[in-house]
């Protein structure tokens, strides 16, 4: 039935989603003249390496790891308002489309992030199919804290009206944010 709902629901956003992606594209070229679709592998369902696809939101020279590890001065203009508002997200409607994502589940980490792909391992939580969204999003916790991550995400359990709920808090900005921009934040007090 998830499966079935994701399907639908990213067929009926993907001309809505490009719509709004095609100018965007051209703004980010524009800026940092480089491909304004930015690809990384992640590690998805039954830990298997997929590349997942975001909207380009920092320098093309941005060394290749975890958002909280990376400097705020990696941050482009228009990535600042795109990851916050979670614009830079949308092209990820692609992995959804071809069931390497949901909408809900646990974000998907970096193959270098160890340890939190071992505690996702022991807790089942690499089972699932990784989402765009998930219950530690909206309740603030990222990667920068591997051991709590994993177990917020392994409480997950999928019903639609969850799933709503979590997509719901999500569209209207529950969660802290910006993992790179709270990091800084913290440099600074």
């Amino acid at each position: 039935m998830k499966r079935v709902s994701d399907l639908v629901l990213s067929l009926a956003l993907v001309v809505p989603i490009s719509v709004i992606l095609i100018p965007l594209c051209v703004l980010i070229f524009v800026e940092t003249r480089s491909a304004p679709v930015f690809r990384q592998s992640r590690v998805g369902r039954n830990s298997k390496i997929f590349t997942l696809y975001k909207l380009r939101t920092m320098h093309p020279d941005t060394p290749d790891q975890a958002s909280h590890e990376t400097s705020n001065t990696q941050i482009t203009r228009s990535g600042r308002w795109l990851r916050k508002l979670k614009i830079d997200e949308l092209p990820q409607i692609l992995n959804v489309l071809v069931g390497q994502m949901s909408f809900v589940g646990p974000r998907p980490c970096l193959p270098i992030q160890y340890s939190l792909i071992a505690e996702r391992d022991r807790l089942g939580v690499n089972n699932l199919r990784p989402g765009i969204t998930g219950i530690a999003q909206i309740n603030g916790i990222d990667m920068s804290e591997p051991l709590r991550l994993a177990e917020i995400d392994s409480t997950y359990a999928y019903s639609f009206r969850n799933d709503l709920h979590i997509l719901i808090q999500t569209f209207f900005g529950k969660g802290s944010g910006d993992a790179v921009a709270r990091v800084q934040r913290q440099d600074i007090k």
